[in-house]
């Protein structure tokens, strides 16, 4: 028996459903909640990229999708989507580590994301000699380790020295070298200036870095600190040539299975 206070269940009025004003406004709501959260997410806390050249093989190649953490170094205007230059300089900026991989926005037009490992901090001497790392007069350790075969993205078969590279401040990881007397084996003495920071690919020379002059030949020069994105961390998934987007069953056999969830080192 229903008392006054509880509404019949088979009366029209509580079978008539709501309002569409309340209806649209509940969608409403939800779609700004939602893009709420993933902008919060993106500005401070990841941010997703995808690696389209192998300027960062063998540690990255082309078809990975990594995750950037965006708090490692603070935040600044490239934080933000659309790049608004709201405030200058970085707000809880934090030093980036030597041999970090980041992505940053390309100085010529602060708008362009690259990839590449951080190598010279403000006030080293930077310099290339013979293929060997030089940082502030002392060359960088490389071990040779054995050669490996690869195909590049022209699809051809080429042999490739390895190094495992050592940085000063222990940090290792492998790097390639494609050919003697590249372009970049042998550089000038580059003096980080104060504020900015020098950026090299792994594999040396197949990288427009900070080695190459940013008018002559396309380079990145000196990376200013507001213009850091994030630290690169883990590829989340990695698809091989013949994936195609628009053929869902590609999406699995063309996914390099042993690239899942592997940290960036």
């Amino acid at each position: 028996m229903l008392d006054a206070t509880t509404p019949d269940p088979k009366s029209p009025k509580s079978l008539a459903p709501a309002p569409k004003g309340e209806s649209i406004k509940d969608n409403i709501k939800t779609v700004f909640f939602a893009l709420s959260i993933a902008f919060v997410l993106r500005v401070f806390l990841f941010q997703p990229f995808n690696i389209p050249s192998e300027s960062m093989r063998p540690g990255l190649v082309v078809g990975d999708y990594l995750w950037t953490s965006k708090w490692d170094y603070g935040f600044s205007h490239v934080s933000i989507p659309f790049e608004p230059k709201l405030f200058k300089g970085r707000i809880f900026g934090h030093e980036p580590t030597r041999g970090d991989v980041v992505v940053f926005k390309l100085p010529a037009d602060g708008k362009t994301d690259y990839i590449k490992r951080l190598i010279g901090l403000p006030g080293d001497r930077i310099q290339v000699v013979g293929g060997q790392l030089i940082i502030n007069g002392t060359p960088v350790p490389h071990e040779l380790l054995q050669p490996e075969t690869i195909k590049d993205q022209s699809g051809n078969v080429l042999s490739v020295n390895r190094y495992k590279e050592t940085l000063p401040n222990g940090r290792s990881y492998i790097t390639y070298d494609m050919q003697t007397n590249g372009m970049f084996d042998d550089t000038q003495v580059f003096v980080v200036p104060e504020g900015h920071y020098f950026m090299m690919g792994d594999n040396r020379d197949n990288s427009t870095d900070s080695r190459a002059d940013p008018i002559l030949q396309s380079g990145v020069g000196f990376v200013p600190a507001e213009n850091l994105v994030g630290r690169g961390r883990i590829v989340l998934l990695s698809f091989d040539e013949t994936t195609r987007f628009y053929l869902p069953w590609t999406w699995f056999t063309g996914m390099r299975w042993d690239r899942l969830a592997v940290p960036i080192r």
